[in-house]
Protein backbone atom coordinates (compact mmCIF):
# COMPACT_ATOMS: atom_id res chain seq x y z
CA UNK A 1 0.00 0.00 0.00
CA UNK A 2 1.12 3.41 -0.97
CA UNK A 3 1.24 5.86 1.94
CA UNK A 4 2.10 9.83 2.02
CA UNK A 5 3.67 9.15 5.57
CA UNK A 6 7.85 8.63 5.45
CA UNK A 7 8.52 5.68 6.94
CA UNK A 8 12.44 6.21 7.50
CA UNK A 9 13.93 9.23 9.31
CA UNK A 10 17.28 10.21 7.42
CA UNK A 11 19.64 10.41 10.38
CA UNK A 12 22.01 12.66 8.17
CA UNK A 13 19.27 15.48 8.28
CA UNK A 14 18.88 14.71 12.16
CA UNK A 15 22.53 15.13 12.31
CA UNK A 16 22.70 18.23 10.62
CA UNK A 17 19.80 19.73 12.67
CA UNK A 18 21.43 18.90 15.68
CA UNK A 19 24.65 20.81 15.23
CA UNK A 20 22.79 23.74 13.67
CA UNK A 21 21.38 23.39 17.03
CA UNK A 22 24.37 23.26 18.57
CA UNK A 23 26.11 25.80 16.83
CA UNK A 24 23.01 28.68 17.89
CA UNK A 25 23.53 27.75 21.36
CA UNK A 26 27.04 28.26 21.26
CA UNK A 27 27.03 31.48 19.61
CA UNK A 28 24.01 32.19 22.26
CA UNK A 29 26.24 31.61 24.68
CA UNK A 30 28.86 33.38 23.55
CA UNK A 31 27.07 36.73 22.96
CA UNK A 32 25.93 36.55 26.38
CA UNK A 33 29.15 36.21 28.40
CA UNK A 34 30.39 39.00 26.12
CA UNK A 35 27.58 41.24 26.55
CA UNK A 36 28.14 40.53 30.67
CA UNK A 37 31.95 41.14 30.08
CA UNK A 38 30.46 44.50 28.67
CA UNK A 39 28.26 45.66 31.36
CA UNK A 40 30.96 44.71 34.57
CA UNK A 41 34.08 43.08 33.05
CA UNK A 42 35.07 39.78 34.62
CA UNK A 43 31.87 38.59 35.46
CA UNK A 44 31.26 34.99 34.93
CA UNK A 45 28.47 34.20 37.31
CA UNK A 46 25.34 35.97 37.74
CA UNK A 47 23.49 35.40 41.24
CA UNK A 48 19.52 37.02 40.77
CA UNK A 49 16.96 36.68 43.96
CA UNK A 50 13.60 37.58 44.53
CA UNK A 51 13.54 39.73 47.70
CA UNK A 52 10.81 41.69 49.83
CA UNK A 53 11.80 44.77 51.81
CA UNK A 54 9.30 46.80 52.89
CA UNK A 55 6.55 45.11 51.67
CA UNK A 56 7.96 46.46 48.54
CA UNK A 57 9.28 43.60 45.56
CA UNK A 58 12.95 43.77 44.58
CA UNK A 59 15.64 42.01 42.97
CA UNK A 60 18.99 41.25 44.53
CA UNK A 61 21.35 40.74 41.63
CA UNK A 62 25.64 39.83 42.47
CA UNK A 63 27.83 39.88 39.56
CA UNK A 64 30.42 37.32 40.74
CA UNK A 65 33.77 36.95 38.71
CA UNK A 66 35.98 33.97 37.69
CA UNK A 67 37.87 33.23 41.65
CA UNK A 68 34.29 33.16 43.04
CA UNK A 69 34.28 36.83 44.61
CA UNK A 70 31.79 40.04 43.80
CA UNK A 71 32.87 42.23 41.26
CA UNK A 72 32.70 45.68 41.97
CA UNK A 73 29.18 47.34 40.26
CA UNK A 74 26.79 49.85 40.68
CA UNK A 75 23.44 49.46 40.74
CA UNK A 76 22.92 50.10 36.69
CA UNK A 77 25.46 47.14 35.89
CA UNK A 78 23.10 45.01 38.24
CA UNK A 79 19.79 46.09 36.75
CA UNK A 80 21.44 45.81 33.09
CA UNK A 81 22.39 42.63 33.98
CA UNK A 82 18.96 41.21 35.16
CA UNK A 83 17.54 43.46 31.82
CA UNK A 84 19.96 40.87 29.76
CA UNK A 85 18.92 37.32 31.40
CA UNK A 86 15.03 38.15 31.64
CA UNK A 87 15.28 39.17 27.81
CA UNK A 88 17.46 36.37 27.47
CA UNK A 89 15.55 33.51 29.03
CA UNK A 90 11.68 35.06 28.56
CA UNK A 91 9.93 32.17 30.17
CA UNK A 92 11.82 31.71 33.08
CA UNK A 93 10.07 32.39 36.12
CA UNK A 94 12.43 34.94 38.01
CA UNK A 95 10.01 34.47 41.12
CA UNK A 96 13.08 31.68 42.57
CA UNK A 97 16.52 32.28 42.94
CA UNK A 98 18.33 31.79 39.74
CA UNK A 99 22.05 31.34 38.35
CA UNK A 100 23.40 31.90 35.73
CA UNK A 101 26.92 30.65 34.58
CA UNK A 102 28.33 32.82 31.38
CA UNK A 103 30.74 30.33 30.32
CA UNK A 104 28.58 26.84 30.38
CA UNK A 105 25.27 29.28 29.74
CA UNK A 106 23.61 26.95 32.40
CA UNK A 107 20.78 28.92 34.15
CA UNK A 108 20.29 26.70 37.40
CA UNK A 109 17.63 27.14 40.40
CA UNK A 110 20.17 28.31 42.88
CA UNK A 111 19.13 27.14 46.67
CA UNK A 112 20.21 30.05 49.48
CA UNK A 113 20.80 27.77 52.26
CA UNK A 114 23.28 28.07 55.34
CA UNK A 115 25.40 24.95 55.71
CA UNK A 116 23.46 22.75 58.67
CA UNK A 117 26.95 22.96 60.44
CA UNK A 118 26.01 26.58 61.33
CA UNK A 119 22.96 25.66 63.25
CA UNK A 120 21.24 28.95 61.53
CA UNK A 121 18.31 26.46 61.08
CA UNK A 122 15.55 25.90 63.68
CA UNK A 123 12.66 25.09 62.15
CA UNK A 124 11.39 21.00 62.76
CA UNK A 125 10.43 20.93 59.26
CA UNK A 126 13.68 21.42 57.59
CA UNK A 127 15.54 18.66 59.41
Amino acid sequence: MNSTNPTRVLRAAQAIKGSHAARKRTQFVRIVAAQLDQIAPGTVRVAVAPLIVNDKPRTWVDLIGADGRAVATSREQCRAAHGLLSRAFPDVDWSTPRQYDARTGALVVNTLAAPAELGLDTAQAAR
